[in-house]
C-alpha cells in the first residue's frame, strides 16, 4: 500500500444509515472501521469514520484494537495529521521502495527554506533569507508550493504586506508526523549529528506551530490565486 495519497474523506461515499442486523456489534463495528480504512485513498479523520458507525460506537476503542492487532503485521494502522491510515511497517518499507518510491529531488536550498518554515512559521520571504544567509529564489518557493507541503498564510502588518507562509497537512502526512510539534527538538538534532556540539550561547531551536487561524501581526491575503503553471519541476535544481 502506497503511502503517497492523495484524496479527501468525501471519497468514502454518504454515511451509513441505521445500523442493519449485525452492525450493532462490537466485531461488525471493528470491520466496517476496518474496511473504511482499508478501502480509503487518504488519511481519514475520526469524525469521518464517526458518521459511518452506528451510534454509541466506542470508535476510540475500536482504533486502539485495530492498531494493536496490526502492530505486528507487514501493514500498521497509525495517525498522521490527526488522521488514520495503514502504512507499510516501517521495517519492511525496503522491500517495496523500488515499487512505492517516486523519485522527487529538491535542492538543498529548497530542503532548508522549508525547514526554516516549518520551524519559523509563519514566516515571511525576508525572514526566511535572514535565517539562511542568502537569498531565497522565487523558484524554491514556487516549487514547494507545487508540491503542497507549503501554503501562504495571509499577508503581515507591515510595509509591502509580504506574504507569509506554513506548512500543509501534506507535509505531515508525507513526512509521517500527527502533529507539527513531532518535529525533532535541539536535542534530537544534536544527537542526530544535524547540529555543531559548539553552539552559540542561549542558541535555541523554535517550538514550531502551524495554528490555522491567523496571528496578531497577519490579515488575509486577498491577492489573486497564484499561477504556479510555470513553477519548476520536482526534477529540477531550482536556484538558491
Amino acid at each position: 500500500m502506497s503511502e503517497d495519497q492523495s484524496g479527501t474523506d468525501e471519497d468514502m461515499g454518504p454515511p451509513l444509515g441505521e445500523p442493519v442486523g449485525l452492525v450493532d456489534g462490537p466485531v461488525e463495528q471493528l470491520r466496517i472501521v476496518e474496511a473504511l480504512l482499508f478501502a480509503a485513498e487518504a488519511p481519514v479523520s475520526e469524525e469521518a469514520l464517526a458518521a459511518r458507525l452506528p451510534k454509541g460506537a466506542d470508535l476510540r476503542s475500536l482504533l486502539v484494537t485495530l492498531q494493536a492487532f496490526y502492530a505486528p503485521r507487514g501493514v500498521n494502522l497509525v495517525r498522521v495529521a490527526e488522521k488514520w491510515t495503514f502504512r507499510t511497517a516501517e521495517d519492511l518499507g525496503f522491500l517495496l521502495h523500488k515499487e512505492t518510491t517516486e523519485e522527487r529531488k529538491l535542492s538543498r536550498a529548497a530542503l532548508e527554506t522549508l525547514a526554516i518554515v516549518a520551524y519559523h512559521q509563519p514566516v515571511t520571504r525576508a525572514e526566511i533569507e535572514e535565517v539562511r544567509g542568502v537569498t531565497v529564489a522565487k523558484g524554491t518557493l514556487d516549487l514547494l508550493l507545487e508540491t503542497g507541503w507549503l501554503r501562504i498564510r495571509g499577508r503581515r502588518k507591515v510595509p509591502g504586506r509580504p506574504v507569509t507562509f506554513g506548512t500543509t497537512q501534506a507535509f505531515l502526512e508525507h513526512f509521517g508526523l500527527e502533529s507539527i510539534g513531532d518535529l525533532p527538538g535541539l536535542d534530537d538534532l544534536k544527537a542526530a549529528g544535524l547540529l555543531d556540539g559548539r553552539l552559540p550561547p542561549g542558541f535555541k531551536v523554535p517550538m514550531p506551530d502551524d495554528g490555522a487561524g491567523l496571528r496578531d501581526d497577519e490579515e488575509p491575503d486577498d491577492s489573486p490565486e497564484l499561477d504556479l503553471s510555470l513553477a519548476p519541476k520536482l526534477g529540477d535544481d531550482p536556484a538558491s
